[in-house]
Parts: structure tokens; sequence; C-alpha cells
């Protein structure tokens, strides 16, 4: 191992890095911080056959190092989406190496488990410093890196990385309070596929409607607002199409409350209990739910034939030694809640392009629904090409909300589709 601490040693470095694929792993400064707002403390870079460790903020740095370095070479990181945030080594050709450990495992590779004491006692004696990164020696985290980075490029396989790349620019956007812009962070490796997002303390992903805790967040645009637009009877339409059930032109829960022979809320209701609590012989017969009953049974008996199942849309498999516990329904549902994260993500690989056009920026995905931080100097073209992206043909349709917070938020669904 190499610490890379002259003018020659970098040089040296920077050729090596266009004549070779090589393992990039970052540490950044600080521990408590949001890689948007972070700096690397130092990156360690891997050949296979010699290891380089070099100082960027750390203490024992020897220059500032500010100039981006590019190469045509494959790049391989242990996280995708902070090695965007930060890339101080850039290229077109990147993978996620803890991604390719996922697939195969269902869990992400745990990188804690090799800090070493010298990490964990300045962690807990130093918690509330800055930059403690910054201190530990790079010795250690040389130790640190070399078994990640042997590891985890061992057992890299090629995966589509689509979802990484979406998250991160959402990621990046941040999200505006009162006062400053706060960043979230998108995790993907769950054990259903639907990403969690949480950071400094917010769940975002489940931030509560009713308590004010959403009052806080608002637009960074004078005159902008918080435009939302959430997918109506969303699994129920995925469902459908699985399945080939075609509903009509009409509100799904309208049609089903038909069928129940219910009022609307209620059929609403049963609707979502029969999908995540099982099929009973109650509903066996209902056009819908027994072709879902069937699909149920198709789907436990492919699962226990192949020992594995393969998602809808990106073809992820998905190994029957990685799931406990499994039945029938909750394979199911696991599979739902795939197909809802990997069709939101092809209709976001689809939409993110078309946002670099405009002011206005997607600040935040949570599931069905997604939030804007829209400037209104965009005007209703904006508007209108995201509702009809994200709606795909009117496949999925959305309802539309907007507010000068996300607690005050107005339906503006039937005024928008007059508007438009």
């Amino acid at each position: 191992m190499v610490i890379v601490n002259t003018d020659i040693l970098f040089n040296q470095l920077k050729q090596q890095i266009q004549s070779k694929p090589f393992v990039l792993l970052q540490m950044y400064s600080d521990v408590q911080k949001h890689p948007q707002e972070n700096r690397i403390s130092c990156i360690w870079v891997d050949f296979q056959d010699e290891q380089y460790i070099v100082p960027i903020h750390h203490t024992e740095k020897f220059c500032d190092i500010n100039n981006l370095i590019t190469t045509k070479q494959t790049i391989y990181v242990d996280d995708l989406k902070q090695y965007r945030h930060n890339a101080l080594v850039i290229s077109d050709d990147v993978r996620d190496m803890n991604w390719s450990w996922y697939q195969q495992s269902n869990q992400p590779y745990d990188t804690d488990q090799y800090l070493t004491n010298a990490h964990h006692h300045q962690y807990r004696l130093n918690y509330d410093k800055l930059n403690i990164n910054d201190v530990i020696p790079l010795v250690k985290h040389a130790e640190y890196f070399e078994p990640i980075s042997r590891e985890l490029y061992k057992s890299y396989e090629q995966h589509d990385q689509t979802i990484l790349e979406n998250l991160y620019q959402i990621e990046r956007n941040g999200l505006k309070t009162y006062e400053k812009i706060i960043y979230s962070e998108y995790n993907p490796f769950t054990s259903t596929g639907r990403p969690s997002n949480r950071f400094g303390g917010l769940n975002f992903a489940a931030l509560n409607k009713s308590d004010g805790s959403r009052k806080q967040f608002i637009s960074r645009f004078n005159n902008g607002v918080l435009v939302e637009m959430d997918f109506d009877a969303y699994h129920l339409r995925l469902i459908g199409e699985i399945i080939g059930y075609e509903f009509p032109q009409t509100s799904v829960h309208e049609h089903m409350a038909e069928l129940y022979g219910l009022p609307y809320e209620e059929a609403k209701a049963l609707s979502f209990k029969y999908l995540y609590g099982g099929i009973t012989d109650e509903v066996s017969n209902n056009p819908f739910f027994s072709k879902v009953n069937d699909y149920i049974k198709l789907l436990w008996n492919d699962f226990k034939t192949n020992d594995f199942v393969e998602s809808y849309i990106y073809s992820r498999k998905i190994y029957r030694k990685n799931l406990q516990d499994m039945n029938p329904n909750k394979l199911f549902n696991y599979m739902i809640q795939l197909m809802e994260t990997e069709n939101n993500i092809k209709i976001l690989n689809i939409l993110q392009p078309k946002l670099q056009e405009y002011n206005s920026k997607l600040v935040l995905y949570n599931y069905d629904a997604f939030l804007f931080d829209f400037d209104t100097k965009d005007g209703l073209e904006f508007l209108k090409m995201v509702k009809e992206t994200i709606e795909s043909g009117g496949k999925y349709p959305v309802k539309t909300s907007r507010g000068v917070n996300y607690h005050e938020m107005v339906d503006i669904t039937e005024k928008f589709k007059w508007t438009i």
C-alpha cells in the first residue's frame, strides 16, 4: 500500500488511473453530515496488484487537490450515490459493488465490520466534533478499506443501476425549510426493494400529515409553491396489469365499490385488506380477486419450483435462499412493492432528463407520490409535462395538490384538469 504524500506519487497514480480499471473508495471527513454537504477526507485506489491511499482533506495531506481527474476506465465503488455527491475521479463507467452484493444476498454489505479500534475510539470520544475522520491515521483508514475493496470486487456481478442514479438526482436537490436546504438519503437496500428514506433524525418516507412536521418544508423560489402528484389506486392498477384485468376509465375504487355493493370508502379499505391481509372465500368469486388469487398460486408455485422469482420490469432475480419465512401472500406483497418501485424508477428515468430544462426540482419520492418544488416561472407547461410523463399515457392517473408548505396542501386535481 502506497501513501500518496508527494507530487511525484500523485502524478504516478494519475497515470495509473488512465491505464486500467480500479476500485475507488471514499472516506468522508464528517461521520454526521450528508454527502452533499460533506467533503472527502481520503480516497483508496485499488488496482488489485497495487493500492494507494490519497489524503484530500486529511491532516496528513501534502497539498491541496482540487482538480477533478477524468478517466475512460471502469471505476468500482461501494456506494454509487455517495460517490456521485462528491466524485474526485470521474468516469462514464462507474459500477456499484454493494448493489451487486445486495442483488445476490438481498442485504447490503456490512462495511462497518471493518472499522478499526481507532475509528470506534474517535467516534465514541469525539462524536460531537466535526470532520473526525481527518485525524484518524491514514494507515487505519487503509486497514478499513482493504478488506472491503477485496471482498466486494471479488464478488462483483454487473446489474442495472438505474434506481441508484435516479435516487441520487433527487437527493442532490434537497428540500427547503424556513432555515436552510436539508437533504434526504434513500436506502435502496431493503428486503422488499422499496427504498426507505431518512437522514438526520427525519424519516422522509413517513412524514406525519397531521402533526405539523411537514409545515417546515417550503419552496426555495420566490413565489414558488410545492406541488405533489400522487397516484390514484396505484397498486390495484399495477396488479391489474400483471393479471390482465382491465379497469374502466372511471375511478378504480368506484369500480370496486360496485363489485362489492358497498360505499366508496368502505370498498377502498376492503380492497387493501384483501390485497395485504389475504383473499378470503367471500371475494373468491369477485372477477378481480379471483384472478389475483390465481396469480398468487402461480407465483408461489414458480417460487418453489425455481427457487427464485424475477421482478417484472428490470428482471431482478430474488432468490428463495434470501427470503425468510415466506408464504404465498407475503411473496405477492413483496413482488407488488418491488413492481411499484421499479415502475416508479422507469417513470423517473424518463422524467429526470426533461426536468433539466426547467428551474423546478423533484425533491421527494415516496412510494406512490412525487413532490416538486415548483418555480412558477416554469409555468403550466412544466406541470403538464410532469403530469403526462408520470401518468404514462393515462395508465396511472394522479391526483394533484399544491401548497405554500408541505402541510397545507390543497387538492387541485379537478381545477388542473380544466386548466390544461
